[in-house]
């Protein structure tokens, strides 16, 4: 990966897309920095520790917490993202867009924008009664004050929302990798840095301890850091694996005569990755068990009551929790890669273009083949992300250290930074392509 970045920076094109990018990313930075009119951010401190409200300000490197311009990033955005993409495939006329080609495409984006506003409008009208309950609201003196502070107040995130998509297309247009992976990467990067920080002071903590005759606190802290890190690193380097594994089918393609020209007779293969749906499944489940637990951020459940009980149950270190987690993630895992991947038309592309699997009738016969192979290797996928994303929790768990950094934020920090590299390589190779006239 250093040499890929060594050998770009050296392309002058490449240099300026490579700056471009950074001070993309600095822009953004300095928006999740600016505060928002009205607003004492100092009242939401640790609030969102363990349920929804701490996933987002970990997504969003710490503005959602501190209540600046950029507090919603382009959890807007994703979000609607994710609803077009279910959406194209239950309704027939955005499936026909999807189809339609660039101008379809467009005409997605737009639906797709417009989605973002409205979903951003309600998150940001949302966050700002959490603001309120939470006393971080200024109160006004008069009745149009008291009108005009909430409308700012959600004006400003909604169009901090929309600043984070624009500054993501133009990444698209004149940068290099994927805009919103890039500006993900960066708020996760960003705290990421104050976790790390975070992980040393308990190592310190730990060696303090040993000197004032607390070994066992002490012993904890000594042993269990180091071993967190070892895990951290075989974690990246698993998912490196993982995410470049994939399953080839063999295809052979017939061949035909045009004039007096043959054409076709090689044999190639057909890539299923391991990991087809990506980290989709395990932000759905997060999600989803976040709920419980920030819905009671906002009510208190008796003592002894089932509310209580579920909270409890649900709690982020719970071995309920983790199995629960565990099972929702294999669940999302096969959704999203049935309703991604259609085997029937795969099958019909291979026809269409005098290919087959050796051994395998055309028609019915290839299309079985190929869902047989994806439900196999989605079953590796899934366990994979599960794997990965419930080991930081047993982790915790077991050492009684908060590290704060889970393995769905590990994934998208791998996931970002391999794709990157795999563009800039690409861009390279273009660079460097001969002709057939040198």
């Amino acid at each position: 990966m250093i040499e890929t970045l060594k050998r770009a920076w050296k392309m002058p094109d490449l240099r300026n897309r490579l700056l471009y990018t950074l001070m993309i990313i600095v822009v953004f930075r300095i928006g999740a920095a600016l505060p928002v009119p009205f607003l004492n951010a100092s009242q939401m401190a640790g609030f969102g520790d363990g349920n929804l409200f701490g996933y987002l300000n970990l997504m969003t490197g710490g503005a959602f917490q501190n209540g600046t311009l950029f507090a919603l990033s382009i959890t807007p955005y994703i979000s609607a993202s994710i609803i077009i993409q279910l959406l194209t495939v239950a309704i027939p006329a955005l499936e026909k867009l999807s189809k339609e080609g660039e101008s379809g495409r467009k005409k997605l984006k737009k639906i797709e924008r417009g989605t973002t506003v409205a979903l951003a409008l309600i998150e940001s009208f949302g966050y700002y009664n959490i603001l309120k309950s939470q006393s971080a609201v200024m109160s006004g003196s008069n009745g149009f004050a008291n009108f005009l502070i909430p409308l700012t107040i959600v004006l400003s995130f909604t169009a901090g929302a929309m600043i984070c998509v624009w500054l993501g297309e133009r990444i698209d247009e004149k940068g290099i990798g994927n805009g919103i992976s890039m500006l993900l990467f960066a708020g996760i990067v960003a705290r990421g840095l104050t976790a790390a920080l975070g992980v040393i002071q308990y190592f310190l903590e730990g060696i303090d301890l040993l000197r004032t005759g607390f070994l066992g606190q002490g012993l904890r802290y000594v042993i269990g850091i180091p071993v967190i890190v070892v895990l951290f690193v075989l974690m990246i380097s698993f998912i490196i694996l993982m995410t470049k594994a994939e399953r080839r089918i063999p295809v052979q393609y017939a061949k035909r005569v045009v004039g007096r020209k043959m054409y076709g007779g090689q044999s190639s293969h057909l890539p299923i990755s391991v990991n087809l749906s990506g980290v989709m499944p395990v932000i759905f489940s997060s999600t989803i068990l976040a709920i419980p637990t920030t819905i009671g951020a906002f009510v208190t459940p008796a003592e002894g009551g089932f509310m209580e009980k579920v909270l409890n149950a649900l709690n982020y270190d719970s071995p309920f929790y983790a199995l629960i987690y565990f099972v929702l993630i294999v669940a999302f895992a096969y959704f999203y890669v049935a309703i991604q991947y259609n085997p029937i038309e795969m099958a019909n592309n291979l026809r269409k273009q005098n290919g087959a699997i050796p051994g395998i009738r055309p028609g019915k016969p290839t299309s079985d083949f190929i869902s047989k192979i994806i439900s196999k290797v989605t079953m590796v996928g899934a366990l994979f992300l599960a794997v990965v994303a419930i080991l930081p929790i047993f982790v915790a768990a077991i050492t009684k250290i908060n590290i704060s950094f889970g393995g769905t934020t590990i994934i998208i920090v791998v996931g970002v930074a391999l794709d990157t590299v795999r563009q800039l390589e690409s861009e390279m190779m273009m660079r460097h392509y001969k002709g057939f006239l040198e």
